[in-house]
C-alpha cells in the first residue's frame, strides 16, 4: 500500500489544474465555478512539453504524466532548479511523484557554448544552465529527462515559488515551524528559533531557502538535511498560506478570491493538449487529494564522477529498478513498482509540523550545486 508523501510545495500546487483548486476547495458550488472560470482566463499557456502522450481531451482518464520544472527568476534569467514527475493512475485516484535530483548524473543533449554545444555527461541541473535563453534551457531540460525516461508527459507545468510567496502579502504572515534553530546564511542576520512563529513575508521567503543549516545530527536522522530540509519547509509554507487565506475568507469572497487568482497570474504556467481547459482538468482531478501523493526516489547513490560528487544510476540492481521505474510511469504499473521496490518509497511522518522523511536506498543524498 502506498505511503502518504510530505509533498512539498509545488505537489499541493499542482494537484488540480496549477494550483487553482488551492483557493475552491471548500467553497459554494457558484463560486468555485467562478474562481475556475477567472483563473482559465488568468493562468498563462506556455509550450513546454517536446514528446506528448495521447489523451483523450473529451472524456479525461489516466494514466496521466506531468512534468512540473520548479523555476528561479534572476533578472532576466530563468532557470529550472527542480525536475518532478508526477503520475495519475487511470482512474485518476492515485499520485506518485517521482523527484529527478539535480546532481542526477546523465547525457544532456546540449551542454552549452563551452563543450561546442554538444552532448556531453553532465548534472541534470547542467542542462538548465548553459543559455539565459529560457526556451533553449527549457527545451534542454524537457529533452534531456525525456531521453533518461522515454516518459511521454501528457501535461507540463512551470512554478515560480519565490513569486508565489508574494501571496503572503494579502494575509500578513504565516506561521513555520523549524524543527530546530538555525541561522540565515543569506546575509540577513537572522535566527529562527525552534518551534512555532508567525512570519512576514520577507522572514518567511528568508528561511524556506535555507539549505546547508539544515546540518545537524537529527537532520540527517529523519532525512531532512541539506535540500530535504528546505523543501519541508516549503511545504509547511504552502500549507501555512492556505490557512491563512482561507482563514482571512479569500476563499468564499469572490471579489477578494480574484486577488489571489490575480497573485498566480506570472507564477504558473501550464502547456495542455489543444481543447483542454484548466477547467476541465480541475474538475476531473478534484477528488485527488494532495496528502496523499506517494513520493518516489530515483534509484540512485552518491558517487564521484569526472563532474564531481553526482547522483549516479548504478549498474546492476539499481539500473535495473530504474528502468523498471520509467516503464511503471509511462505503462501506468506504479503500484506494482512501489510493491516491489519499497526501499525507494520516502516513509513520511510529522514533527511540529515539519515533514519526517527517511532516506530511501543506499544513500539519499541530493545536494543541490546551486541555492
Amino acid at each position: 500500500m502506498a505511503v502518504k508523501s510530505g509533498a512539498p510545495w509545488w505537489a499541493h500546487l499542482m494537484m488540480y489544474a496549477g494550483g487553482v483548486t488551492m483557493v475552491v476547495a471548500g467553497t459554494t458550488a457558484g463560486i468555485a465555478q467562478y474562481a475556475l472560470h477567472t483563473a482559465n482566463n488568468t493562468i498563462e499557456q506556455e509550450d513546454i512539453i517536446n514528446n506528448r502522450g495521447e489523451m483523450d481531451v473529451e472524456n479525461i482518464e489516466g494514466p496521466l504524466n506531468i512534468l512540473v520544472l520548479g523555476i528561479d527568476k534572476q533578472g532576466d534569467s530563468t532557470r529550472s532548479d527542480t525536475m518532478i514527475m508526477v503520475h495519475i493512475n487511470k482512474e485518476l485516484t492515485e499520485v506518485s511523484m517521482v523527484s529527478l535530483p539535480r546532481d542526477l548524473y546523465v547525457e544532456i543533449p546540449d551542454c552549452g557554448p563551452d563543450w561546442g554545444n554538444n552532448t556531453c555527461m553532465q548534472k541534470l541541473n547542467h542542462a538548465a544552465s548553459i543559455s539565459d535563453d529560457w526556451d533553449v534551457t527549457r527545451a534542454n531540460v524537457v529533452d534531456t529527462i525525456y531521453n533518461l525516461t522515454g516518459v511521454e508527459f501528457h501535461i507540463g507545468a512551470t512554478v515560480d515559488f519565490n513569486g508565489f510567496m508574494d501571496l503572503v502579502d494579502l494575509v500578513g504572515e504565516i506561521e513555520l515551524c523549524p524543527w530546530h534553530e538555525i541561522t540565515s546564511i543569506h546575509g540577513e542576520n537572522r535566527t529562527f528559533p525552534e518551534g512555532c512563529n508567525y512570519y512576514n513575508k520577507e522572514e518567511a521567503l528568508d528561511l524556506i531557502r535555507q539549505r546547508y543549516p539544515w546540518d545537524e545530527p537529527e537532520d540527517y536522522e529523519k532525512g531532512l538535511w541539506g535540500d530535504y530540509g528546505r523543501q519541508a519547509m516549503q511545504q509547511q509554507a504552502i500549507k501555512a498560506l492556505i490557512k491563512e487565506l482561507k482563514a482571512d475568507g479569500y476563499a468564499t469572497d469572490p471579489t477578494r478570491l480574484n486577488e489571489v487568482l490575480e497573485g498566480l497570474e506570472g507564477k504558473l504556467t501550464l502547456d495542455l493538449p489543444d481543447g483542454l481547459t484548466a477547467i476541465d482538468l480541475a474538475l476531473n482531478l478534484r477528488d485527488l487529494n494532495p496528502e496523499d501523493i506517494t513520493s518516489i526516489r530515483v534509484p540512485a547513490t552518491s558517487q564521484e564522477t569526472d563532474v564531481g560528487s553526482s547522483e549516479v544510476i548504478a549498474e546492476g540492481e539499481q539500473q535495473i529498478a530504474a528502468d523498471a521505474l520509467w516503464r511503471a510511469l509511462q505503462e501506468d504499473t506504479m503500484t506494482e513498482w512501489i510493491a516491489q521496490y519499497p526501499e525507494w518509497v520516502k516513509q513520511t511522518g510529522s514533527n511540529t509540523g515539519a515533514t519526517t522523511e527517511e532516506p530511501a536506498g543506499e544513500d539519499a543524498s541530493t545536494e543541490a550545486t546551486t541555492d
